[in-house]
């Protein structure tokens, strides 16, 4: 079997992959990449970057890279004073359920309001 240069290896697999409906172009190294989760942050230090197109769909693929891992440590929200007595004369509870209820619901004025009208 012919052995292929790294150039005649990237056409055809160019060509390969269009015949798939895959379009493939590589954006470049990018000096970090970070994805935050829930729990974690992940960062990648230079990693190749590509984008995948295909029925109108974009996939972003990072390659290779140094990656690193850490927890997030969650900050508890504390809610303002006037969230709290909106949420306080919106519901007619106290200002302790009130602030309660936005703690739980992250700052989300509507998640809290609504999560106190439907324990009535």
């Amino acid at each position: 079997m012919k052995r292929l240069s790294a150039r005649e290896l990237r056409r055809a697999q160019e060509r390969m992959l269009k015949n798939l409906g895959l379009d493939v172009e590589e954006l470049g190294v990018a000096e970090e990449v970070v994805v935050k989760l829930a729990n974690r942050q992940i960062v990648i230090r230079n990693p190749a970057v590509y984008s995948m197109k295909t029925a109108g769909e974009q996939v972003i693929q990072v390659v290779g890279g140094e990656m690193t891992q850490q927890t997030a440590e969650r900050q508890q929200y504390t809610p303002s004073e006037e969230d709290v007595m909106l949420v306080a004369s919106q519901t007619g509870v106290s200002e302790d359920d009130a602030r309660k209820a936005l703690v739980e619901a992250e700052g989300d004025l509507a998640k809290a309001i609504l999560s106190l009208r439907s324990r009535r």
